[in-house]
This record gives structure tokens, sequence and C-alpha cells, in this order.
């Protein structure tokens, strides 16, 4: 882990020294000219950016939709359901990111005022990981929390974040989720797991929330 993170860093330090030399109409040479007008950002904050939006403009969305067929492959009916009304699955891809967040806890965040949580009171000061799987199950906020309900509609998950804090990509990740279960499924109505669930595993960590694999079985659907 350690070693393959040492290796990101050197690739983004060697692409943002390449990026300043000969910029592009794009995002990371955007970053280094507002970083090379003595803006906000220092180098290693540039290159600790650009490692997270390589994480999470990758990893978790490709989590989202993992989770989705996931828990899609284990419902045939509410399956079946999503491909005859594809219109259905906006609602579906919230659902998902409440109750399988492909994010597992938010960036860190720090305590700007003592905080009682229970019997346990955090000081000023101190560092906090939130776990956004269980924010997202809080009984208090969604009713049988943990139960996939597609037509559950109080919305209100925090699998992106919330406030200043609010994810970025929020709205591409809701696209390429929309998108890859409504063509897949239009493609294979009748994708169902090719392996046992109780062989699935899951992926382990603090950060992503999501499946080491997931071996699938496709049906063919009518041509597109």
């Amino acid at each position: 882990m350690i070693g393959a993170l040492s290796a990101l860093v050197a690739y983004f330090g060697d692409l943002l020294d390449r990026k300043r030399a000969d910029p592009a109409d794009d995002l990371l040479s955007a970053l280094l000219a507002v970083v090379d007008e003595g803006d906000r950002l220092s180098g290693d904050e540039l290159t600790g950016m650009a490692l997270l939006l390589l994480v999470a403009g990758h990893e978790t969305t490709a989590n989202l939709i993992g989770n989705a067929v996931h828990l899609l492959c284990g419902r045939p009916e509410l399956r079946d359901r999503m491909a005859g009304d594809p219109a259905l699955i906006p609602a579906l891809v919230e659902e998902v990111l409440r109750l399988e967040s492909p994010a597992a806890t938010s960036t860190y965040r720090v305590t700007t005022r003592p905080i009682t949580l229970g019997d346990t009171t955090i000081p000023a000061g101190e560092q906090v990981l939130v776990s956004l799987l269980a924010v997202n199950r809080d009984p208090a906020r969604f009713p049988d929390p943990d139960t996939l309900d597609a037509a559950r509609d109080d919305g209100g998950h925090l699998a992106f974040g919330h406030g200043i804090h609010f994810c970025l990509g929020a709205p591409l990740a809701r696209l390429e989720a929309r998108i890859a279960l409504t063509r897949l499924l239009a493609r294979h109505p009748g994708i169902d797991l090719a392996v046992p669930p109780e062989n699935l595993r899951r992926r382990t960590g603090l950060l992503m929330h999501g499946l080491e694999s997931l071996p699938v079985r496709l049906s063919p659907g009518p041509a597109l």
C-alpha cells in the first residue's frame, strides 16, 4: 500500500512538471496556473489534490456501479423492474449511494469546539473520521435503514458529503452510474451473479466500500 502510494506520488510529481512546462486545456494545468500565480495550494498540496482527484474520480464511481449491480443481482424482481422502466434508475442510484456508500468514510474533519457523542466528548482541535456507512443508516433519519428501498423519496444521504465539503464530482458520478446501469440493463436485462453470493469479498480498509471483484453472467437482450 505504501509502495503503491509512493509510486503514485512520484508519477504525479513528474506529470505536474510536464504540465508546468507544456500546459494544456485540462484540470491539472489550470490548478498549476493558480499555484504559479501565488494562490493557496503549495506544491505538496497540489500533488495531494491530483492524487485525490484520481482516487475520488475513479474508484468511488466504480464502487458505486459495482455495488448497484451487486444489489440488483440479488433482487431479480427489482432488476426486472429497472430494466423495464429506466426512468426509475436515478432513484435507485440515490438509494445505493445511501445504503452502500462507495466511500466508507469522509475526509478528515477537525472539531472547532468540544463535541459530545453519547458518553464521549471530543475536544476542540481533534481530527475526526466520519463513517458514511453509519450516518447513511441512521434510523433516526431513515426508516428501516438497512433495507434497499428504490422508491425511498426522503433523500438526505451524505454519500457526497455536505455543505462546503460537498463532492465536486457528484453530478458526474450520478450521471455515470445512471448511464452505466441503463445501458447494462438494456443489453443484459437478466444479468445475474456467476458465483454464489458467499464467495464475494469486500475490500478491506477505512476509505473505500466495494467488492474485490464481481463475477456476473450476462444474458442477451434486444439488439441496440
